[in-house]
């Protein structure tokens, strides 16, 4: 054991090691810190595993430790370098609070496993041993590795993912839909358009308003260029919850157009690209009715700027305030999901792959 354990954290670290000499290690940390203190009380919600390259250790790190509250119980990074053939391992053990304050340190648990690609078909034996039994295991890998994702989903049962990531949405449609009839899904496309499905969700509660979206006759959807499946999952979420029946979109320039039928009329649905966008996401979104009614909702300074123009032509402009995490907070909120069960994801999901057919 390395590292000095009268502190918050203690580390033991090895090379050319084994998944039971990590599992030693990490009970070995755990006995340690029971015995310089009472206070320490071990994290026990939540088994997350990373895959990661190499090269990106650093990035996906500084992205773990900016999840704030929502860290897992115990993580286990595993990085991939091309042609190494042993593990190398490092295994920290943490408190939020300094121990002997006589008040209760949760403590979380990280493990670095540093493995080559022969690993990878089988990363489920080595990580079987080291996750904590009983708990739910999420898996997150953001840089591909299918084999590796495949393997650990026999002892997993929820998979993080981003789709919008994909340079394919069909292709990344395809493959959520071929995970979620394996684990729970969670995906960091579909968690940017939380906010904006709150909204216009909102905006349409009232009872004044609520007869209108039987009259919505158009959507449009402006998005970051490379967050196509987010505005398609709204879209898609829009569907499943109006009736609509989506047709397939086609590409029309840089825009996608197409047309969703509804129990009363066709509703006209567009996807428009904002280059001015910076961050994965929408920008914006408009629905418009039959009957004159116009919602808008974009990005603005402290949160997204409404505007709505009812039947007879009155304009109104608000601000929504605090609407979004942002792009820093939506891994947090990703493994805050993994303890819950959207229902919206789903049907959404088969509302894009028809609307990609």
């Amino acid at each position: 054991m390395a590292g000095d354990l009268t502190v918050s954290e203690g580390i033991w670290s090895a090379r050319d090691t084994t998944p039971s000499e990590v599992e030693a290690a990490l009970g070995g940390l755990l006995r340690q810190r029971h015995a310089e203190s009472e206070d320490y009380v071990p994290a026990r919600v939540l088994n997350l595993v990373v895959v990661a390259d190499r090269q990106w250790r650093g990035e996906i790190q500084n992205r773990l430790d900016r999840v704030g509250r929502y860290h897992a119980s115990r993580t286990i990074l595993c990085t991939v370098e091309p042609g190494r053939e042993t593990i190398d391992a490092r295994v920290t053990a943490s408190a939020e609070d300094d121990l002997g304050s006589g008040a209760p340190a949760v403590g979380r648990e990280s493990v670095l496993l540093e493995v080559g690609p022969r690993h990878l078909a089988r990363l489920d034996g080595l990580v079987d041993s080291i996750v904590v039994t009983d708990l739910a295991t999420l898996v997150w890998s953001p840089h591909g590795h299918p084999d590796a994702l495949d393997a650990l989903l026999r002892l997993a049962q929820i998979v993080l993912l981003d789709s919008g990531s994909e340079p394919d949405p069909a292709a990344a449609t395809s493959r959520a839909l071929e995970l979620a009839k394996r684990a729970y899904l969670v995906d960091l496309a579909w968690l940017r358009s939380t906010p904006w499905r709150e909204r216009v969700a909102s905006t349409f509660d009232p009872d004044q308003w609520r007869s209108e979206l039987h009259e919505i006759g158009s959507v449009e959807v402006r998005h970051q260029p490379e967050s196509v499946l987010s505005a398609l999952l709204f879209l898609g979420w829009l569907c499943r919850r109006l009736g609509w029946e989506p047709g397939s979109l086609v590409s029309g320039g840089s825009a996608m157009e197409g047309i969703a039928r509804g129990a009363r009329r066709d509703v006209a649905l567009r996807l428009e690209p904002d280059a001015t966008m910076p961050a994965p996401g929408l920008a914006g979104v408009t629905v418009e009715s039959a009957s004159g009614m116009r919602l808008s909702l974009d990005r603005g300074p402290g949160g997204l700027t409404a505007r709505r123009r009812d039947r007879g032509g009155r304009e109104s402009t608000w601000t929504v305030m605090g609407a979004s995490r942002g792009e820093p907070g939506i891994l947090g909120e990703g493994i805050r999901q993994a303890l819950l069960r959207d229902r919206g994801y789903g049907p959404a999901l088969s509302a894009t792959a028809a609307m990609l057919a």
